[in-house]
């Protein structure tokens, strides 16, 4: 990206942080770079709790971590404050971040509106910036981004549930249109029900596809039935059930970042099938090659997606009046949000109430 004119005014700003690997986030007063021509700055109200979060915060898996650090990628609020150059915001608009907040815009993936697969890219928290200075996430009052990775949040999306469509929203519908688990009469499987699987359940019967959920987890099948729609419900663990439903899904979404086996999942897909892994284990797949070959099946990877499809995913959900299921909490309860996090213990995902309840020190 162009070079930009740059201040050296900081701006104050507070949140919670982790300080080493116990993961334990505490409260944390640190400085914002300065807000520069084509920068839009936000009052963050509400911040979603991801997965990812609670694994940087203690360090756990395969990735640089720097200390102190803030969390939060799912972020929306008001903006207060912006450059001179930026063209889509004003102050008082509902706003959003992502999972990044640059790139290099100038490769080929930037240039194809997918900035979250550039090799620049800057994280939004746990990252450089290109001024030098470390990025802090959403777990705090302020955020200041330059307006090409800032969102419109749509006026019929309640902010507190529209935070976590920022990363668990776009990680699933992102992969249902590149592989074209988008239409009307497919048949599409879901590997677990939590923060991104919920989601991923209420996209697909908004794309008019039949969904399934396969979990481990019985209990589950009533919310998943009742409050999301899906059509039908397998427990991983019934062979029964599997030796029934085998062959019957045109692509499986597979949202479970602990390790489990891969080859039943393969044994759902008819031929020409497609899963797409979304979870990050520590853990290598363990991927058998005769399925693959036999039924020309594919098994991928998907991240987050880009900008450009990001808004539409919003204006997506505005447009069907989908909604994450959230437990909103406030800052001081962030430790015991992890704790539970950890033991899968939310429905389907935590928001930090930050606009009411996180108190400078």
């Amino acid at each position: 990206m162009a070079a930009e004119k740059k201040t050296s005014n900081h701006q104050k700003a507070f949140g919670w942080a982790a300080r080493d690997i116990s993961g334990i986030l505490s409260p944390f007063n640190f400085t914002r770079r300065a807000t520069e021509e084509s920068d839009v700055r936000i009052k963050i109200l509400y911040c979603g709790i991801c997965h990812s979060d609670l694994h940087l915060s203690k360090s756990d898996i395969d990735f640089p971590i720097t200390y102190p650090l803030v969390p939060g990628h799912e972020i929306v609020g008001e903006v207060i404050e912006t450059g001179a150059n930026v063209k889509k915001f004003k102050a008082g608009d509902r706003a959003g971040v992502g999972c990044l907040v640059r790139s290099c815009g100038d490769c080929e993936q930037c240039h194809e509106s997918l900035e979250s697969y550039c090799h620049k890219m800057v994280l939004t928290y746990n990252s450089t910036d290109h001024d030098g200075s470390p990025t802090y996430g959403g777990y705090s009052d302020t955020i200041i981004v330059h307006e090409r990775y800032v969102f419109r949040i749509p006026e019929r999306l309640p902010l507190h549930s529209a935070a976590p469509l920022l990363c668990a929203g776009i990680t699933v519908y992102s992969p249902m249109r590149y592989f074209g688990l988008d239409r009307p009469g497919l048949h599409v499987g879901v590997v677990g029900l939590g923060g991104l699987g919920h989601v991923a359940v209420k996209f697909a019967k908004a794309m008019g596809m039949t969904a399934t959920v396969i979990s481990t987890s019985p209990h589950k099948q009533k919310e998943a039935i009742e409050l999301l729609r899906a059509d039908r419900f397998l427990v991983s663990t019934n062979d029964q059930q599997l030796k029934e439903a085998i062959g019957s899904l045109d692509g499986i979404i597979d949202t479970v970042s602990a390790y489990h086996p891969i080859a039943p999942l393969l044994g759902l897909l008819k031929q020409h099938g497609k899963l797409v892994v979304l979870g990050a284990s520590a853990e290598p797949l363990r991927v058998p090659s005769i399925p693959l070959l036999l039924g020309r099946k594919i098994v991928s990877g998907s991240a987050a997606g880009g900008m450009k499809e990001t808004q539409e995913m919003l204006d997506f959900a505005a447009e069907h009046n989908i909604n994450a299921e959230v437990e909103v909490i406030p800052m001081n309860y962030v430790n015991t949000a992890m704790e539970r996090l950890a033991k899968g213990d939310v429905k389907y995902r935590f928001v930090i109430d930050v606009g009411n309840s996180l108190k400078a020190d």
